[in-house]
């Protein structure tokens, strides 16, 4: 038996009716990834590695009847050596790690402000990571040495590195407040990116078809005549 149209309309609000609704409120993702970043965050915090690190300085100084703002430039320039190859392959003794291992366990910053060089060594070892720190700040002021005559500056040892009492890696503490913070993050851009219920787009309303012999609408009705 064919509904007409009439009938059609109650039919699928009946439908409607009788369809299931989900269990799951709209917003889940957000508390879902909070859940899932505390968790990675806490993991992370429980099975890295303890990194200890450890900071030794250089400082350059000019020679009298040198321009003093040229020991700015020789200290980004000897920033740079510090991790270079030569300075590397040189300190390698000292530090007990062959260069491959300590090119990562090494890094050099500088300001633009102050002639200072800072040279930091990490290791999971708070006394290798002193001892890295020490032997690379050795070697670029041994190297800076040898050409002190041509620039007119020397690089001279500021401060000894010694061994950290507390690692730098990320505590659990620390570590499951960042994993949580990320997890609300992405979970609140699904929310963003996420349609809706109840916002669907509207479907075209479709005349419903003349039967034969029926009446004619209004606006038809007129074109006839």
């Amino acid at each position: 038996m064919t509904e007409s149209p009439e009938q059609q309309p109650a039919a699928r609000g009946r439908f409607r009716r009788l369809r299931p609704k989900s269990a799951l409120p709209h917003w889940w993702p957000l508390p879902a990834c909070i859940l899932l970043g505390t968790a990675s965050g806490l993991s992370y915090g429980l099975l890295a590695p303890t990194e200890y690190s450890a900071t030794s300085y250089a400082m350059v100084a000019a020679d009298k009847g040198v321009d003093p703002a040229a020991a700015l430039g020789y200290a980004q320039s000897y920033g740079r050596l510090a991790t270079s190859e030569a300075t590397l392959v040189y300190a390698r003794g000292a530090a007990g790690e062959p260069v491959r291992e300590l090119r990562t366990h090494v890094r050099s910053e500088t300001s633009p402000d102050s002639p200072m060089i800072a040279i930091t060594g990490t290791s999971e070892n708070r006394r290798r990571a002193a001892d890295i720190a020490n032997a690379v700040t050795e070697a670029v002021v041994v190297s800076s040495g040898h050409v002190a005559k041509d620039t007119g500056v020397k690089l001279l040892k500021f401060s000894h590195a010694v061994p950290s009492a507390q690692p730098v890696s990320p505590s659990v503490p620390l570590g499951t407040a960042v994993g949580a913070s990320a997890g609300g993050l992405i979970g609140g851009l699904v929310l963003l990116v996420r349609p809706r219920p109840g916002h669907r787009g509207v479907p075209a309303q479709v005349p419903a078809p003349v039967q034969a012999g029926g009446p004619l609408p209004a606006d038809e009705r007129e074109l006839v005549r």
